[in-house]
């Protein structure tokens, strides 16, 4: 009895107890004691036989405590699973264990762990759906197993799978399904390379270890999930923060505006709000193209690129909103179908949707002071104009109260001002495009302009009516892309003269027209005895100053006789023997004294209209005095 004690405390295989009876025997021990110590061994083989189930009942259960621990603790699925399948191949003391699952794209199942494997085909063997025993074990969800695989005709066998199962050797299988629930998500196998059975607790204990494998699987795909969510849902409240950056930022930017225009701000002031806000370099762009407002953040990059402003613009005109072009966003300033201009954005991070949005709420502010500036100044125009047109209308019944209103423009009657007709080339009247112009031209010089019986009226400050005319006939010319003719007079220093300069300023234009000389300025002193018999004030000492001014002052300063040699020649009808014969001086005194003449009225004095003028204006000046007597010569 001792000795069994002793085999079982070493746990000794179970051979060795047969030894006591062997002795027993040998020793010539009676039959009733061999067959006590036949009891006795049976019992020892016994409580060995129990005491090693509960030896691996232990070992499976500390095996499935590690995987529940290994789940407790799931970072790495692939861990696990190889950790299970491993677990089973050693507690089945299988020569290879594996797991296969579902692959719900292609309908079938493929291997995804394997422990003791050496044939590369089988590591890659995928299972259609009922083939081969784990085929039938995905399909049924039950356990299936077999003591040698290629002769078990329960199975479909396929070529494929056959083959692998022969490169791995592989004889007797056991697979049991991976369930979630009613659903096969994979099959967990033990195999050997001999024929042998598979036990039910061996079969119970694949078993469990496949839930644990459902569960590690599941839960991984729940952690997955929950991570995925987690960034969306990070994704998600980065976004709703931007937003609610960006719809602060735009409320921000709505405040600012609509305090901008309330206190009388301008295009400036907007284009500085906006790059206080995006930051960057803003452009505000009128109509033609020209800059109205620059405003930039500090750091803000000068543009990388050319825009197509006139595209941009269209886009955004039809799209409604700002388009971006490169590295630039553009908005179109319009109200309605008027084009007003744009604003060309340069920001120094590219803009979201919201930040877009407070560009096109600055465009619109700003369409909405381009029109609030044109009201103003056409109203201004308006009463600009309807002063001028008082002034030349006549009679003046208040002049005071004309001095008042004109005083509230910043402008001064009193003193001394041109007045200009400008006239069209074709038609001698003037539309709208030239009104709008002449009065701009007129407000920035500190005058007045208005429409009158189809010209243009200008009242400007100054003294000389030739330049202004010459002016006026240049830039409104350029901005109607045609010629333009005007006349000028002036100046006039009181309300009262400003009728009779607009009148003769107006005849002088359409003598202008007259004459050919159209998209010129002149005044009635520089149109010759024309100017002298349309002027209304007759100033006949203007008319001879100007036609023969430099030759009296001449004669004056030095004691010369250009003018009685003038007055000779003309009288002798151009001849140079009859003029130095008629003055008693050789034909060459004669012949310098015409070459001086040249040189002080210019090479074009003996042109018929010009010598017309010379000769009139000579006989005008000898009504007003007898010339001097002269005895220098030339």
């Amino acid at each position: 009895m001792l000795e069994f004690l002793t085999l079982l405390a070493r746990e000794a295989a179970p051979v060795e107890f047969e030894r006591p009876l062997l002795a027993a025997r040998q020793s010539g021990a009676p039959s009733a004691e061999l067959a006590a110590i036949e009891e006795i061994k049976i019992a020892a083989l016994r409580v060995r036989e129990l005491l090693e189930r509960r030896r691996r009942r232990e070992e499976e259960l500390s095996a499935l405590y590690d995987t529940a621990s290994d789940l407790a603790g799931l970072r790495d699925l692939d861990a696990v699973l190889r950790a299970i399948v491993h677990r089973a191949r050693t507690l089945l003391g299988a020569d290879v264990s594996y797991m296969t699952l579902d692959d719900p794209e292609r309908g079938d199942t493929y291997m995804r762990i394997t422990d003791g494997s050496v044939a590369a085909s089988f590591q890659s063997l995928r299972l259609p759906a009922g083939a081969g025993l784990g085929g039938l074990v995905a399909v049924s969800g039950t356990p299936y197993s077999t003591a040698a695989y290629g002769k078990d005709p329960r199975f479909h066998h396929t070529k494929e799978i056959d083959s692998g199962v022969r490169d791995e050797g592989l004889v007797a299988i056991l697979g049991v399904p991976l369930l979630l629930g009613s659903t096969v998500i994979g099959v967990l196998f033990a195999a050997n390379r001999t024929e042998r059975p598979f036990a039910r607790e061996e079969v119970a204990l694949l078993a469990s270890l496949a839930a644990h494998a459902a569960i590690a699987i599941d839960t991984a795909r729940l952690l997955t999930e929950t991570q995925a969510a987690l960034a969306e849902l990070s994704a998600a409240n980065e976004v709703i923060q931007a937003h609610s950056a960006s719809v602060e930022r735009a409320a921000a930017a709505h405040d600012r505006m609509t305090a901008l225009v309330l206190r009388g701000g301008g295009v400036d002031d907007v284009a500085a709000d906006l790059v206080g806000i995006l930051g960057g370099l803003l452009l505000v762009l009128d109509a033609q193209g020209r800059t109205l407002a620059t405003a930039a953040s500090p750091g803000a990059a000068a543009p990388s690129g050319d825009v197509d402003l006139a595209a941009a613009v269209a886009a955004s005109r039809a799209e409604g909103r700002s388009v971006q072009r490169a590295d630039a966003y553009v908005a179109a300033v319009a109200a309605g179908a008027d084009n007003l201009g744009a604003l060309v954005f340069h920001p120094t991070m590219p803009l979201e949707g919201a930040d877009q949005r407070i560009l096109e709420r600055a465009a619109q502010i700003t369409a909405l002071l381009l029109l609030f500036r044109r009201t103003v100044a056409e109203a201004e125009g308006q009463v600009r104009g309807e002063l001028l047109d008082d002034l030349i209308a006549g009679p003046l019944r208040d002049e005071e109260a004309l001095r008042t209103r004109a005083a509230r423009l910043g402008v001064t009657l009193d003193e001394p001002h041109v007045v200009v007709a400008a006239a069209d080339q074709a038609s001698g009247g003037l539309r709208q495009r030239a009104l709008s112009w002449a009065r701009t031209f007129a407000a920035t010089r500190g005058g007045l302009a208005a429409g009158r019986d189809g010209r243009i009226a200008l009242l400007l400050p100054g003294a000389d009516p030739a330049a202004a005319a010459r002016a006026v006939a240049k830039e409104l010319g350029r901005a109607l892309s045609r010629p333009v003719t005007a006349g000028g007079a002036g100046p006039a220093s009181s309300p009262a003269a400003v009728a009779g300069a607009f009148h003769e300023a107006d005849s002088c234009a359409t003598a202008l027209l007259a004459l050919g000389r159209v998209g010129d300025g002149a005044s009635h002193t520089e149109l010759g005895y024309v100017g002298l018999l349309l002027g209304d004030r007759r100033d006949v000492p203007a008319f001879v100053h100007a036609a023969a001014g430099p030759v009296i002052d001449y004669d004056a300063r030095r004691g010369t006789a250009l003018l009685k040699t003038l007055e000779a020649y003309f009288a002798a009808g151009g001849s140079l023997a009859r003029a130095a014969e008629s003055l008693h001086v050789h034909v060459n005194t004669v012949t310098q004294r015409l070459d001086r003449i040249g040189h002080l009225l210019g090479p074009d004095w003996q042109t018929p209209s010009r010598a017309l003028d010379l000769q009139l204006a000579l006989r005008l000046h000898r009504l007003q005095g007898p010339l001097s007597a002269v005895t220098g010569h030339e």
